[in-house]
């Protein structure tokens, strides 16, 4: 049963404002230099009075940011800035030129309706994508904003819609599915002083952690997964733990058999299986659904005696390979003299954190 909305990617916060007829702006760091507060990819939304939601930096920047948007949401004029943080940050350049911190500021993000509605199915979908955006800029600034998504379903049409260098730098993204993936493209423009700019952003869902045990370990993870930007299902077969009371964190709570709820699951390197049950035998049971699946990361817990026991009983019954059983981590969670059930769950969701930032790097 579903107890919670996913949280919502900021794209998708932006399209929800547009249905609803809301005037707001997108802007988006593009490109920094040296220290800065939010590297390239990092947007942020903004209505004619305020912040709404994600952040371009914080401080002068965001305040600077958040003047030019008001303006932009009356005129319509995007523009794309440049901020030299070594100075006055109150001082914009409009061209491109100098250094410090690059913005760009879309002031109709209704126009790209489409567009959103596409990320929006291919987030619900699960499906990773490219978000291309095409500006001219001058000295005058930006003077349009154009903007795309790009899947592996759609990408062989896209040529002619978008520069062929950014067809192949999104053939190449989309093989990395690298959250933080983000370039940009300068091509000459069609008047002096002009230059056409290609930003491209990779879009890859939320990745799902899956929790099978909703004791005191799951619970507390659930919380840890939740800050962590996981996508957190936890499944326990006992009604009285798998309810939102006991699990507020969670974005889905699955109860039930394991065939009728964690078998619905496709486990693909984006999931991120955590099983802690009540008992040797229900691990058991959860970890024969994905010991072969394609999942990022599997671990279970439990004592250095029961991951023997358990080794031999999987090998013996055929149940697995060698090479499948040592991909599982177990005993799960990094080495930190863990003790509570807070800092197990802490212990684990360092090791969370530390696959999924090596599988961004693959």
């Amino acid at each position: 049963m579903d107890t919670a909305p996913k949280t919502k990617h900021l794209y998708l916060q932006l399209l929800d404002l547009i249905r609803k007829n809301k005037s707001c702006v997108l802007a988006t760091v593009t490109g920094s230099q040296g220290s800065t507060p939010q590297k390239p990819g990092s947007s942020a939304i903004f209505d004619k009075k305020k912040l709404v939601a994600g952040t371009v930096g914080g401080g002068a920047v965001e305040l600077s940011i958040g003047k030019i948007a008001a303006e932009a949401i009356d005129s319509k004029k995007s523009g794309y800035f440049r901020f030299d943080l070594e100075n006055d940050i109150s001082d914009v350049d409009a061209s491109i030129c100098g250094g410090g911190m690059s913005i760009l500021v879309d002031a109709a993000p209704e126009k790209h309706v489409k567009t959103f509605d596409a990320l929006k199915e291919s987030e619900n979908k699960r499906v990773h994508g490219v978000l291309v955006t095409l500006c001219a800029s001058g000295l005058a600034g930006c003077s349009a904003v154009t903007r795309f998504w790009i899947t592996e379903e759609n990408l062989k049409n896209s040529s002619g819609q978008i520069p062929e260098d950014a067809v192949t730098a999104a053939t190449e993204m989309l093989s990395r599915r690298n959250p933080d993936d983000f370039r940009e493209i300068v091509l000459p423009g069609s008047k002096e002083g002009e230059e056409k700019l290609v930003f491209l952003e990779s879009v890859v869902p939320s990745p799902q952690l899956i929790i099978a045990g909703a004791g005191h370990v799951g619970k507390a993870l659930s919380h840890y997964g939740k800050l962590l930007d996981f996508e957190v299902i936890v499944w326990d077969d006992r009604t009285e733990f798998a309810n939102k009371f006991n699990l507020p964190d969670a974005c889905k709570i699955l109860s039930g058999s394991i065939d009728e709820s964690l078998g619905n699951i496709i486990a693909d390197r984006d999931t991120f299986i955590v099983i802690v049950t009540r008992g040797h035998k229900k691990d058991a049971d959860v970890l024969k659904k994905f010991i072969g699946s394609k999942a990022g990361y599997t671990g279970m817990i439990g004592s250095r005696r029961k991951i023997v026991q358990v080794r031999e009983l999987f090998l013996k019954s055929g149940w697995a390979t060698i090479d499948q059983w040592e991909k599982i981590y177990t005993p799960i969670g990094l080495e930190i003299g863990s003790k509570t059930v807070q800092e197990i769950a802490v212990s684990i969701a360092a090791q969370l954190i530390q696959v999924r930032n090596q599988l961004k790097n693959q």
